[in-house]
């Protein structure tokens, strides 16, 4: 997981993202402009068409693939239909639903290949941006939505009454961090690369983060612990949750006892389950981001003139009161202005929780992007070289009294606590002549962080090399042959399927006569760098007598960045800072 590439950007002269939009409302009245313009304005407009027995023996055949979570809804209206003999233009409509994971139609469709449906109606209308992002030549017309349900997290009782449910109201941030603090209540999600809750509720995470100082480094380590347990699907991870009350089960690691789940699935879920399997539900005070139901027609020029107006009434037909009381006792909100008390407490929710907060506005196509861009490159393993600056200067005092390298090492401390077990992770230190004529020294090299090291681990090892870096007595900063050394080094033992960078730090310029010079390093790196092997190289310049533009002249040549901190203490930070801002550019090696 983890490893899935971010959708290109729409290329020239494709159509547009189409506006997302959550009202009813608008489905009828789209619906009823392309009636019109196929000719067909008075069929809709009459409500049921005459009925007439001999209308099934010639029915239009109309098969819609529906994400699994609404596909019985639809089955029982489309069989409805079928008994009531709702007919289009005079015959009846068979119409057959096929449950299907809306990311598997979205993958199909993005690959150019038609599925097997006239009708696509997944969980949300990010799917549908995300096919009109890749630039396919499949066409999807979107007619309006049809039902609802907000995002939200769910959590078995004893867990939700120790964060004070359901009188405390938490924001995404501030609930997300209390679930994955807590030793008592681990927090799952479905795979927001499969799952349109998972992403829809990353995403309101990573907006919370950007209105608070140090918020996008602190949503990105909350990603990197979710990650940990994440399944491939939004059913997948309701059986995350324990089996019953027993101590066996509420202590099972694997077991989760909060969820990131839609008030829909918490309702069908607690239709079957006992008291103590029971989910409470928490919507975030800063709103809860919803699925939208898209009814969309697939390859429209394709379909005969009868699969399109078939499909119109059907469509219509869902819309009709008798059909939205079959959405309401499912567990599907079907108005906008108002939500049915029964649903949110056979879902889990309790006043003062907001339930009836209006859904937060759709998510911009670059904010989905960049949260998945985020996720991708937080959760998927890295391969991660760090090459640190030991010249003199970094025995120069801080705030605080502790030297440059006293602070930097425990910077260095902190974000190893971040990586996980499978993490590739090595040390170089820097000055000059430090191994020979090099100016460079290989401490520990980039292995994986659960690897046996003699009596201990990588990771072992590393924390003790990183403690043990001293600065060398009147070395000088040997910068531009250690930066080609180190970067030829990355980009030869690149790891597909992981993150790999280079972090170079340092508190000076070079300082090395004899090395290279800055525009021969610069055009080595270019060469070096290859967008389809990415290895971002990450600069991170500490104290004033080092040059940020020179950081940012060296990291971009390889499509990294550079940056520059007075107090060695925000190395985690920009470190953390400098991965999301390769993922949300896709600089993830992912493919």
């Amino acid at each position: 997981m983890g490893r899935h590439s971010l959708p290109d950007p729409p290329r020239a002269g494709a159509a547009a993202p189409r506006p997302r939009t959550r009202r009813r409302t608008t489905a009828v009245t789209t619906a009823l402009v392309l009636v019109v313009a196929g000719g067909t304005a008075a069929a809709v407009r009459s409500g049921l068409l005459p009925f007439g027995a001999s209308c099934q023996d010639d029915p239009v055949r109309v098969t819609v693939a529906v994400s699994p979570d609404l596909a019985p809804t639809l089955t029982a209206a489309a069989k409805r239909a079928r008994a009531q003999d709702v007919t289009s233009d005079g015959r009846c409509i068979a119409v057959t639903v096929d449950a299907e994971e809306s990311y598997k139609v979205s993958d199909t469709l993005q690959a150019g290949r038609k599925p097997d449906a006239q009708v696509w109606v997944p969980d949300s209308s990010l799917w549908l941006d995300r096919v009109a992002a890749a630039g396919t030549a499949a066409q999807v017309t979107s007619l309006g939505n049809v039902a609802e349900t907000p995002v939200a997290v769910g959590m078995v009782p004893a867990a939700a009454k120790s964060l004070g449910w359901p009188d405390r109201t938490y924001s995404w941030l501030e609930l997300v961090g209390a679930s994955t603090r807590s030793d008592s209540v681990k927090l799952g999600a479905a795979d927001p690369a499969r799952s349109a809750a998972g992403l829809l509720a990353l995403t309101q995470l990573g907006t919370a983060a950007a209105r608070v100082k140090g918020g996008a480094t602190r949503a990105a380590a909350l990603m990197k612990t979710l990650s940990q347990r994440v399944s491939a699907t939004d059913a997948q991870v309701v059986d995350t949750l324990p089996r019953d009350s027993s101590g066996t089960e509420q202590g099972n690691p694997r077991r989760n006892q909060a969820l990131i789940l839609t008030e829909q699935a918490a309702f069908a879920h607690n239709a079957t389950a006992g008291s103590a399997r029971r989910l409470d539900l928490f919507y975030p005070k800063d709103g809860s981001p919803a699925l939208d139901y898209p009814y969309a027609l697939l390859d429209e020029t394709e379909l005969s003139t009868d699969e399109s107006r078939a499909a119109l009434r059907f469509m219509t037909y869902v819309q009709q009161p008798a059909q939205r009381t079959l959405l309401a006792k499912d567990g599907f909100r079907t108005d906008d202005e108002s939500v049915p008390a029964a649903l949110v407490d056979r879902a889990g929710g309790s006043d003062p929780q907001p339930y009836a907060e209006p859904a937060v506005a759709a998510a911009s196509e670059s904010a989905v992007r960049d949260a998945l861009g985020t996720w991708t490159i937080t959760v998927q393993s890295a391969r991660i070289t760090t090459v640190v600056d030991a010249s003199a200067s970094m025995s120069e005092p801080v705030s605080g009294g502790r030297s440059r390298m006293d602070v930097t090492k425990a910077s260095l401390l902190q974000a190893l606590a971040t990586f996980t077990p499978e993490d590739e992770i090595g040390l170089w230190e820097f000055s000059t002549k430090l191994d020979g004529a090099k100016d460079y020294r290989v401490l520990v090299p980039t292995e994986r962080l659960g690897d046996r090291k003699g009596t201990g681990t990588q990771r072992d090892l590393l924390s003790s090399a990183f403690s043990d870096l001293k600065p060398v007595p009147n070395g000088a900063t040997g910068l531009y042959d250690t930066t080609l050394a180190a970067y030829r080094e990355a980009t030869a033992t690149y790891a597909k399927g992981r993150f790999n960078a280079l972090v170079v730090l340092t508190d000076g310029e070079n300082q090395d006569p004899g090395s290279i010079s800055r525009t021969r390093l610069l055009s080595n790196l270019r060469r070096l760098s290859d967008p389809q092997k990415p290895v971002p190289l990450i600069v991170i310049a500490i104290g004033p007598d080092a040059s940020k533009q020179e950081a940012q002249q060296m990291a971009e040549a390889t499509g990294g960045s550079g940056h520059q901190v007075d107090d060695p203490s925000q190395i985690h930070t920009v470190i953390l800072q400098a991965i999301v801002a390769a993922g949300a550019t896709g600089t993830t090696g992912t493919e």
